[in-house]
């Protein structure tokens, strides 16, 4: 997998791949750290610096401007825009009891997880679905960002170590 993925950002240096594969929702950092310190033998500082640096770019877009995107999106009509509202529609009532019952603190912690359907991008979207201020939400997904990194890291050595 390490081969495919370097292969397909081999028009990149390593650490331009390495901020667009963390910049990515599908692969964010639990993606750039491993392929940046496994397949690009990068130094762990930079791939950490690098891979928390491209996960904060699209997250802190996603935080500032998904409510004018709601509004503009909300306004016209079609399929997009009614697929729009009702994937906002149905993420607000699966998530509004975890919400309510773990708050800031449970957002923080389901970005932290590298899990498949967690993250930034995720937690940012909940944050926006849930009206969450960008003031009051940015440390948290921050902390999320860390936290993943921290557990993706260890991860990654540990495997580099067993290899």
């Amino acid at each position: 997998m390490l081969d495919s993925v370097t292969q397909f950002f081999s028009g990149f240096s390593p650490e331009l791949a390495t901020l667009l594969m963390a910049m990515t929702p599908v692969g964010e950092l639990r993606l750039a750290l491993p392929v940046a310190i496994l397949g690009y033998h990068m130094p762990i500082w930079k791939a950490v610096i690098l891979a928390i640096i491209g996960n904060l770019i699209p997250t802190v877009v996603i935080l500032l401007f998904s409510d004018k995107f709601h509004k503009y999106i909300e306004n016209k009509s079609g399929f997009f825009a009614s697929k729009w509202i009702k994937a906002l529609a149905r993420a607000q009532d699966k998530f509004a009891g975890d919400y309510a019952k773990w708050g800031l603190l449970g957002l923080m912690f389901f970005i932290g997880i590298p899990l498949p359907g967690t993250g930034a991008w995720t937690g940012a979207l909940a944050a926006f679905v849930f009206g969450i201020p960008f003031k009051k939400s940015w440390p948290y997904v921050l902390g999320g960002i860390f936290i993943s990194a921290f557990l993706t890291l260890l991860v990654t050595i540990g495997i580099q170590n067993v290899f």
